[in-house]
């Protein structure tokens, strides 16, 4: 099977691209700068909402995959930055969108990004696929970005929307920001602890990916987040655990909010219990169900 990449560079692209290809896919990454993308052809595009040479590589392939878009938590978040995050995925998902939409042979599936941000910030109230949208910035760069896919939905094209948490990997993500207090024995849960962090690991990320790209049943929002979410308190525990160090320091909310402004309560102070219901109920098989095997295999 071809398949055409948006996005496939970063940290969930690169290995996503390199999975593919062993396992016998023709990969054609488009990039900005046609940079050499491992085993992937890499083909030059423009994501600003328009189609141009590149569509062709679209026109007969088996699937399109979207991961482009702005770093989240690459910058403080000034109004310039949260309008690049919103009109960096828009753009680049109405592309690939007009690519397909315009395809004479459109491909079988679109995988595009999205998040668990999808849903706001909530308590302990679980959420799975269905869930209402929340109404923060977040949320509502979700409900724009996916709208933006969901125009690619058609009897041709099915139309795979990836709310993806937050994915554990030593080499990149979230986890390597996270380590250094805990080296020095000073790590703990942030603000109060009590919000959940839904996680999954990078190996399961990926596999759910080409499930979902294979799985003609699976359609719509997928939750790509492990089966147990933890809170923020419980994830320091295992973290500490894991590492052989301590997890008793708290790092204030106030102090967060002072470094790092308003993307301290979206990424940090907040969360969603979100679960993978739809990849459970279709019977997609998790390598790493619970927090302390998924570190373990980290550390």
């Amino acid at each position: 099977m071809k398949i055409v990449m948006a996005g496939g560079t970063g940290f969930l692209g690169r290995p996503l691209a390199e999975a593919l290809s062993r396992s016998g896919c023709e990969v054609v990454v488009l990039s900005r700068d046609g940079g050499v993308a491992g085993p992937a052809r890499t083909v030059r595009w423009a994501p600003d909402g328009s189609v141009g040479a590149w569509a062709s590589e679209i026109d007969g392939c088996g699937a399109v995959v979207n991961l482009a878009g702005e770093p989240i938590a690459g910058k403080r978040w000034t109004e310039a930055q949260k309008d690049r995050i919103r009109t960096s995925r828009i753009l680049a998902t109405r592309s690939l969108v007009e690519a397909i939409n315009g395809a004479t042979r459109p491909p079988s599936v679109f995988v595009s990004g999205s998040a668990v941000g999808y849903y706001g910030a909530l308590g302990d109230e679980i959420a799975a696929e269905e869930h209402r949208a929340g109404r923060d910035f977040l949320a509502g760069v979700c409900v724009d970005w996916e709208a933006e896919a969901r125009r690619a939905a058609a009897s041709a094209t099915r139309t795979v929307l990836v709310r993806t948490g937050l994915v554990l990997e030593r080499d990149g993500g979230a986890l390597p920001q996270m380590l250094p207090p805990f080296r020095f024995g000073v790590g703990g849960p942030v603000g109060s602890g009590r919000q959940y962090w839904p996680w999954i690991h990078r190996a399961d990320w990926i596999a759910m990916v080409q499930w979902a790209v294979a799985t003609p049943a699976v359609d719509g929002a997928l939750n790509a987040t492990a089966p147990a979410p933890e809170t923020n308190a419980a994830f320091a525990r295992a973290l500490g655990r894991a590492m052989h160090r301590p997890a008793l320091m708290p790092a204030p909310a106030f102090a967060l909010r002072i470094a790092l402004g308003e993307m301290a309560d979206a990424l940090l102070l907040t969360g969603q219990r979100a679960v993978p219901a739809k990849a459970e109920r279709l019977g997609f098989a998790f390598k790493y169900r619970d927090l302390p095997a998924a570190l373990a295999s980290l550390f």
